[in-house]
């Protein structure tokens, strides 16, 4: 005969909320309600006490797994939210750059 679970136990699960700027990373493991939105386990998390540029709940982009999602995601046991930073530099200008310098290089030689 198996043992019944507590509705505390069954309805807790364990996730991440992660944030990472170049010189400084923090991921904060959380036990929350089952059903707990992405943005609420952000602000469980209370990442700002860590990070004064973190930016406003309502302007965060948010992920799982490198994946955005949107704020209202439900999460499941052993996800991890991430808080996406904005880009400084546009990728496609960074990639058409390094394609001109190497055509450039290989002109000269």
């Amino acid at each position: 005969m198996s043992e019944p679970v507590s509705e505390s136990t069954s309805a807790a699960i364990t996730v991440e909320v992660a944030y990472a700027l170049p010189e400084k990373q923090r991921i904060e493991k959380l036990s929350v309600p089952k059903g707990t939105s992405a943005i609420e386990a952000v602000e469980k998390a209370n990442l700002g006490r860590f990070f004064d540029e973190l930016p406003e709940t309502s302007a965060m982009k948010l992920g799982v797994f490198g994946k955005a999602v949107p704020a209202t995601h439900e999460l499941s046991d052993g996800e991890r939210v991430e808080i996406y930073r904005e880009l400084l530099i546009d990728p496609k200008a960074v990639r058409r750059a390094r394609a001109e310098k190497a055509k450039a290089e290989r002109a000269e030689s």
